[in-house]
């Protein structure tokens, strides 16, 4: 009963979080989930919650997407998403966790320094980021943060913002849910009750969020991602090399 108390707040967290910054569900979820079963099963089991809370974003906020950044991140961003999704078990995970967290670091600290507000992630760019955070988001269910970090050089309003991150969220789930489904759907169906007790968490956090995203000052939104961009890049470097 405990554990499903632990993964219904780590829901939570990762919904208000991801209804800011358009990252956290999985960055949360996952290492919860993976407390008591295997961290590639966590992965796929927490890809229904993020999906359901990305879906209930959309569905908020979809009408303020900056389309034209979505087709030039959006696109790379699912096929990276499903490319990774299919190469996961192949996957050299503690690498990965700590090469891409410390990406993230790097990006919150020229963030809060104001070296990052000189930086545009455009054209080809926009692409490359976009399949780095699709195939991360495959592989280690995290690709909300760098995909976020990318989407700080478009310098968009915040509400385009997190609108744009999860429509491109959407995009990468609807490439990797299917994938996950298909190879551990009945090792999935074994932790359905933690797997509703999760979704149940970023639904409420999803709706709890939203709210707090429109008091946050136009000017205090891009320190408030990258102070929590900062948060996440250690928690990964710090995973990944406990796991090395």
């Amino acid at each position: 009963m405990w554990f499903d108390a632990l993964v219904f707040a780590a829901g939570l967290a990762g919904g208000m979080v991801a209804a800011v910054a358009g990252f956290g569900i999985g960055s949360l979820l996952t290492p919860a989930l993976a407390w008591q079963v295997d961290t590639r099963l966590a992965v796929a089991a927490v890809s229904i919650p993020h999906i359901t809370g990305t879906a209930l974003r959309f569905w908020r906020l979809g009408g303020r997407v900056d389309w034209k950044v979505l087709r030039s991140f959006g696109l790379t961003s699912a096929a990276g998403g499903l490319a990774g999704a299919l190469l996961q078990a192949r996957a050299d995970a503690p690498f990965l966790l700590f090469l891409f967290g410390a990406l993230l670091i790097f990006t919150a600290a020229a963030e809060l320094t104001g070296f990052g507000r000189r930086l545009r992630f455009e054209g080809p760019f926009a692409a490359v980021a976009g399949a780095a955070s699709g195939v991360l988001g495959g592989l280690v269910g995290n690709q909300g943060g760098i995909r976020s970090a990318a989407l700080l050089g478009a310098h968009v309003p915040k509400e385009v913002f997190v609108a744009t991150a999860t429509a491109v969220g959407l995009m990468v789930d609807g490439a990797r849910v299917p994938v996950y489904l298909w190879r551990q759907h009945e090792a999935i169906a074994g932790i359905a009750p933690w797997v509703v007790s999760a979704t149940a968490g970023v639904i409420t956090g999803t709706l709890i969020g939203m709210r707090v995203l429109r008091w946050i000052p136009e000017a205090s939104f891009r320190r408030i991602v990258g102070i929590l961009l900062g948060l996440l890049g250690v928690a990964m470097v710090m995973s990944g090399v406990e796991e090395l």
